[in-house]
């Protein structure tokens, strides 16, 4: 069994992090400070984030920047082809199948995401190699996990 796993975080999760200091999406990041999880995040979710945070919040960009240091965040390289194209025929809009395929790419134990529309409705059709999650449904099961090792 692993002892860390890998999440990759999608741009909800970072823009929740910022606006909340006690929520799932900021719990996250700590634990990924304190090593017990490795955040993982694409390029395309990182130029969202900064255009998300630039747009609707601007004077928290330092904080931004603070929370990618510091929780130990590893960028992923940009998507395969195999993986774009297995995302645009499971995700009808180009900017999410972008975003799902850096996550297909990247290989984490999970996804993390507030996004309902797009990645968590009841399935895709095929089964994906990670699981799709909210902060809470992760912290959740990072508890029953955590106590398994």
């Amino acid at each position: 069994m692993k002892t860390r796993l890998n999440l990759f975080i999608g741009t909800s999760v970072v823009f929740s992090a910022i606006l909340s200091e006690t929520g799932g999406a900021r719990q996250l990041f700590r634990l990924g400070e304190l090593g017990v999880v490795q955040l993982l995040v694409g390029p395309n979710v990182l130029r969202e984030c900064e255009d998300v945070v630039r747009r609707k919040v601007p004077q928290t960009l330092p904080l931004l920047a603070v929370l990618l240091e510091s929780c130990g965040l590893q960028q992923t390289m940009a998507p395969r082809k195999v993986d774009c194209d297995l995302a645009e025929s499971l995700v009808d809009y180009p900017p999410d199948a972008l975003v799902l395929a850096e996550a297909i790419s990247a290989q984490p134990d999970w996804f993390v995401t507030h996004d309902k529309v797009h990645f968590l409705k009841t399935g895709f059709g095929i089964e994906l190699p990670f699981q799709i999650g909210t902060p809470g449904a992760v912290l959740q099961f990072l508890d029953s996990y955590l106590t398994q090792i």
